[in-house]
């Protein structure tokens, strides 16, 4: 998608003149095994498109591919903060499990260790071409022999940061391809990003072989600088830190719009996944400066285990599969991700560890998720006090790490947490209590104790 035509289908759908159809859409069932992509934001909140219910920021691109595909209402990121959620998502498994517990900041001993089995490893050693473009923040010596990198994970191209784009999203100068640093770039990064996926798709990958590409812009996180072009999207706003934060939603929209249309371009799109999410909820109080993310009315923000800290976006394309327009009020997570490609992929799931993550393809077609180990979430600095958390069904509970007191909630009939029925459902909370500490202690016991 150019940007010329982004922008008038911005006003378009401002204008209420933008139509989004499936008519006309070829639906079939690709022969072999599929491509994937995985498009991971940062810090995009749940309530921050416009097929999540933004009132204001306009996401043409995404919204159609919402009808394209099935939109999950329900969607959660493994942890309230990056690094974790990103490392179960390539793992399949809840990131105290895994080793890489809290966000990684540089000279950390905390990185993604390579006893741990990617999604890209796996797919790799199946046939598949592997790429990783965007924000990396699986350890904290970048690009240096002293900590796996994401070819020690698997993957064959990569042109990433260690954590956030440097000075901002604006020229950043802190990429590295393949080992060698780039040096200053000219554009904003989610657009850069997304262009050198477009380019290893058409120019570098071996077209011979299905290939598997994760996606991780630095949009929304902080510091935000947005294209001007995508700020005028939204010149009737007074503050011009809200213009910056709605600019940058748009610009992730316009990087999206570039890859589909890639897709579109080389005859793709019929035999190839694409997973949309978010890795946490919003940073900031949403009220001032340039984090203006939006929970859609949830209690907390990143860093918080209630929901708002880590319900996400979820959206997943699959044609031929996933009937367009599907919405799924199935809970899923992050971790669910591994596992999903393994089954799509017909790629066997590790069988000498624990696999939080559950398939969710017989959501595809309605069915019920089949999950063996309970949704779970922990952060040491949890900025509300709750450090732990478990969902079973509809019903959450939360404690501190001493287990001093628990909270519990009924989100099918309280999705803002507002009513906890700890004192109203002994023996429920109870039941519930014994499951989580349960749990908590086979985590703490199998990965390392970094933590401690």
């Amino acid at each position: 998608m150019n940007r010329r035509g982004f922008l008038r289908g911005c006003a378009a759908l401002a204008a209420g003149g933008l139509v989004l159809s499936n008519e006309g859409m070829r639906v079939r069932v690709g022969s072999g095994q599929p491509n994937v992509i995985v498009f991971l934001t940062d810090d995009q909140g749940y309530g921050d498109l416009g097929c999540y219910g933004h009132p204001i920021i306009k996401t043409p691109n995404i919204d159609r591919f919402a009808t394209e595909g099935m939109k999950f209402t329900d969607c959660h990121s493994a942890c309230p903060v990056c690094s974790p959620s990103r490392s179960s998502i390539l793992t399949g498994r809840t990131p105290y499990r895994n080793g890489v517990y809290t966000w990684i900041p540089t000279s950390s001993e905390i990185y993604l260790r390579t006893s741990e089995i990617t999604i890209a490893r796996l797919l790799k050693e199946e046939g598949y071409s592997t790429c990783h473009v965007g924000k990396w923040h699986l350890n904290s010596k970048f690009n240096s022999p002293e900590q796996p990198q994401p070819d020690d994970h698997g993957y064959d191209w990569w042109f990433a940061t260690q954590n956030n784009a440097s000075p901002s999203h604006k020229n950043p100068d802190n990429f590295v391809r393949n080992g060698e640093e780039v040096g200053l770039l000219e554009g904003f990064s989610a657009p850069l990003v997304a262009g050198e996926a477009i380019d290893w798709l058409e120019n570098h990958r071996d077209k011979d072989k299905p290939f598997f590409i994760s996606v991780w812009t630095h949009e929304p996180h902080k510091p935000i600088e947005s294209d001007p072009d995508f700020m005028d999207i939204y010149s009737e706003l007074i503050d011009p830190d809200l213009r910056q934060h709605h600019g940058n939603i748009s610009q992730i929209d316009f990087a999206f719009g570039m890859l589909c249309d890639a897709l579109d371009k080389n005859g793709l799109v019929e035999d190839t996944v694409v997973f949309y999410a978010s890795d946490n909820g919003p940073e900031g109080n949403g009220t001032t400066g340039r984090t203006r993310g939006s929970t859609g009315g949830l209690r907390g923000r990143k860093r918080s285990l209630y929901e708002g800290g880590h319900r996400v976006p979820g959206i997943i394309r699959w044609p031929g599969r996933i009937g367009p327009g599907s919405i799924c009020d199935q809970p899923a997570i992050g971790s669910d991700i591994f596992t999903t490609i393994c089954e799509i992929t017909g790629t066997p799931v590790p069988g000498d560890r624990t696999i939080d993550g559950a398939s969710l393809v017989p959501a595809f077609s309605g069915e019920p998720i089949d999950r063996k180990v309970p949704m779970y979430w922990r952060y040491h600095k949890a900025n509300d006090g709750m450090n732990i958390a478990m969902r079973l069904g509809d019903w959450k509970i939360l404690t501190p790490t001493d287990f001093s007191r628990f909270e519990l909630y009924n989100l099918k009939n309280d999705i803002t947490e507002s009513n906890d029925r700890a004192l109203a459902e002994p023996e429920r909370l109870d039941a519930m209590k014994a499951t989580l500490i349960a749990l908590n202690a086979q985590i703490e016991a199998e990965g390392p104790d970094w933590w401690k």
